[in-house]
């Protein structure tokens, strides 16, 4: 019965896929959450073509993919829905009656490998294999669906706002390209808060695989360009930028001396083969001509790949220019050589445990976690502005400490290696007070990843990692503005914020605010939070970049995503957004390819429409609404906290009448269900997962 509804599923999807087409086909007004209605409305309250295109060269989209407990199936599972779903697709498509008949029995033993094969694992996930389970979806929907989504925003935009058609220096009427705004991030092999599996090694892994992964699809999009560019001299000319790329190449085969093209991208391969080598350790399986220098960064990648766009366009080659070539070129600017941003999270109380430890180690503070706020910041600036490290050299730390520490020197290797883009973010869960925050600067400093010092006018502060807090509970939220207003005000933190763009990220918790407060009181609180902060950041003139935390059900936080984004308060998405894609909905919103790009398509158009239109959202009764939403708010937290944390042995009769305990058994993933042990004597419904 559990395959049934899979396989129903699957079905749904192909009837979707289907009804939107006819939808297409028959000339019916876009529908809302594609980009050709958000367009249409953008362009109706009068927002210039030029303005947008300014918009979207400031923006980032990014959504978050996450390992969860909650995500049941094994790669077996969803590798064999992956074929019964194209082989569905394929009916769709003329064909004889010997052709149907073929498909049908491929259909039937797909059905029956499903049939046949275990559902549940027999034993529990290690980090390792939801990298693995997750870098699947990238070949199946991103590598190819990202780039395509771009591709068709530059035509929509070409075809509302035609004024901003032209590609200054090429001819025609070539749609100006657009910056990589919808890239990719992911919390697996970095995400540590409550799962003692993550380390420095599995984010070492985590960034090795997605490496290996781009780089081996960048390696076959490249073999196979070679192979469709055989555009000989003797036919067509070539740029003298694209002559000399290919005379720089390994290949000096007689055979090929009038194909340039061929020439520069077996150089190309040449390069990213030894890049492969490099940086992962891997050598490729088709082996270039004779080696050759490594790329020393994507950009230098990109910047030849370009050279071979530009030749095509420039000589009788646009329709070859627009085709699997310019697909590559946006995929470089998106994906890199990292392919996605790895995020790192530890809770906050990890985070001053360590801080405690090494400033015992140092005599600098006996006991810093006993310490009043105040006294705390005292000593962590203090530290800050010491031009040694804190770190004793032959000191024996706690293993916890020595973790914590290698995570920290693990993120700078890799960004030397694969780009700043690698690690960009630390997420610091139950953020509760400034020194939270600053905690994180200090370790960053011990890593070598700050550099300067904080206040110094001859030698500012600079910061690699991002330092986010996450905001989770209801009383986490409400002084969540406060706390950042304190940030913000830290002597010398301005130098710190311009190394960043002058940008600075904040997450909210949804399922744990849910789990705090009830529904009801987490989205009014949620609301109330992001408008005090896009308050403070518009009056110290910084970008606010919100990062929700949604979970997948409705019950964390989950819902459309298209609604949720047009739900948000006015100002508080402006082109800037992050979103977690929960590992128990990522299957359902991306295995099939075309399901996947629609769910992409639709975050895109719905930040156009929350961050061009925001008056959407702020009705007349506004005020009205507010004031009675905080009557809802107050009377449902206090019925939702009488219930689940006030009454006496509720905690036991949730624990013996629901299945958690049994949940918590299953091989689901690799993290811990709950943050501490969930054993009699210490569970918490606090602590649940």
């Amino acid at each position: 019965f559990s395959y049934f509804s899979h396989l129903a599923n699957i079905a749904e999807d192909q009837h979707h896929n289907r009804r939107r087409r006819v939808h297409a086909l028959a000339g019916s007004p876009p529908q809302a959450g594609s980009l050709a209605h958000a367009l249409e409305a953008i362009d109706a309250a009068g927002v210039t073509g030029k303005q947008l295109r300014k918009f979207l060269d400031e923006a980032l989209i990014v959504p978050v993919l996450t390992a969860h407990p909650t995500e049941v199936q094994r790669k077996s599972i969803l590798d064999a829905e992956r074929e019964i779903a194209r082989l569905l697709a394929e009916r769709d498509l003329p064909m004889t009656a010997r052709e149907r008949d073929h498909n049908t029995a491929q259909l039937r033993a797909k059905v029956t490998t499903l049939w046949q094969t275990r559902m549940l694992r027999d034993s529990r996930l290690t980090v390792a294999d939801e990298i693995e389970n997750a870098l699947s979806y990238y070949r199946t929907c991103f590598l190819r669906g990202i780039p395509q989504l771009m591709s068709e925003l530059e035509e929509d935009i070409a075809a509302v706002f035609p004024t901003t058609r032209k590609r200054k220096g090429t001819p025609g009427t070539q749609p100006a390209p657009l910056a990589p705004f919808l890239q990719m991030g992911s919390w697996i092999g970095g995400d540590r808060d409550g799962n003692p599996n993550v380390t420095a090694e599995t984010l070492e892994h985590a960034a090795s695989q997605q490496g290996q992964m781009i780089i081996d699809w960048y390696l076959d999009e490249v073999h196979a360009l070679g192979a469709e560019l055989s555009m000989s001299t003797l036919m067509v000319d070539a740029s003298a930028e694209l002559l000399a790329l290919a005379e720089r190449s390994p290949d000096h085969s007689e055979h090929r001396a009038d194909e340039p093209y061929r020439r520069a991208l077996i150089g190309i391969y040449a390069r990213l083969a030894a890049t492969s080598k490099a940086l992962t350790g891997h050598a490729v399986p088709r082996r270039p001509v004779a080696p050759a220098e490594p790329y020393d960064s994507a950009e230098a990648f990109a910047a030849d790949v370009q050279v071979v766009v530009d030749s095509l366009r420039a000589n009788h080659g646009q329709a070859l220019a627009n085709g699997r070539i310019d697909a590559l070129a946006r995929a470089i600017g998106v994906f890199g050589f990292h392919l996605a941003s790895v995020d790192m999270r530890q809770v906050s109380d990890v985070h001053e445990a360590v801080i405690a430890e090494l400033f015992a180690a140092a005599g600098i503070a006996p006991d810093y976690a006993a310490l009043p706020e105040a006294r705390k910041l005292e000593l962590l600036l203090a530290e800050l502005r010491q031009p040694r490290l804190l770190t004793l050299p032959w000191h024996e730390y706690s293993e916890q400490t020595r973790k914590e520490l290698a995570i920290f020197a693990a993120a700078r290797e890799l960004r030397a290696r694969y780009g700043k883009r690698i690690a960009r973010n630390y997420i610091i869960s139950h953020t509760e007070t400034l020194s939270d925050l600053v905690e994180v600067m200090l370790l960053q400093k011990e890593s070598g990843m700050l550099q300067g010092t904080l206040g110094s006018k001859t030698d500012p502060a600079r910061m690699e990692l991002m330092v986010i807090p996450l905001f989770e509970t209801i009383e986490d939220l409400r002084n969540a503005a406060g706390i950042m207003e304190s940030l913000l005000d830290l002597p010398g933190f301005d130098s710190v914020i311009a190394h960043h763009g002058v940008e600075q990220e904040v997450m909210l918790g949804y399922s744990d605010s849910n789990k705090d407060g009830g529904f009801l009181t987490s989205t009014w609180e949620l609301y109330k939070a992001e408008l005090a902060l896009v308050q403070l950041f518009e009056q110290r003139q910084v970008k606010l970049r919100l990062f929700h935390g949604r979970g997948g059900t409705v019950g964390r936080g989950g819902g459309p995503t298209y609604d949720a984004i047009l739900s948000q308060p006015p100002g508080t998405v402006n082109g800037q957004i992050r979103l977690t894609e929960q590992g128990e909905i990522i299957n359902s919103k991306f295995a099939n390819a075309e399901i996947g790009r629609r769910n992409l398509e639709t975050v895109v158009a719905a930040t156009l429409e929350a961050s061009l239109l925001p008056q959407q959202n702020a009705p007349r009764e506004l005020d009205t609404f507010e004031a009675v939403m905080q009557q809802l708010s107050d009377r449902a937290f206090t019925a939702y906290r009488d219930l689940v944390y006030e009454t006496p042995g509720f905690k036991d009769y949730f624990f013996a009448t629901t299945p958690i305990t049994e949940i918590a058994d299953l091989n689901l993933g690799s993290r811990p269900a709950s943050r501490k042990l969930m054993d009699k004597k210490h569970r918490r419904i606090e602590d649940l997962r």
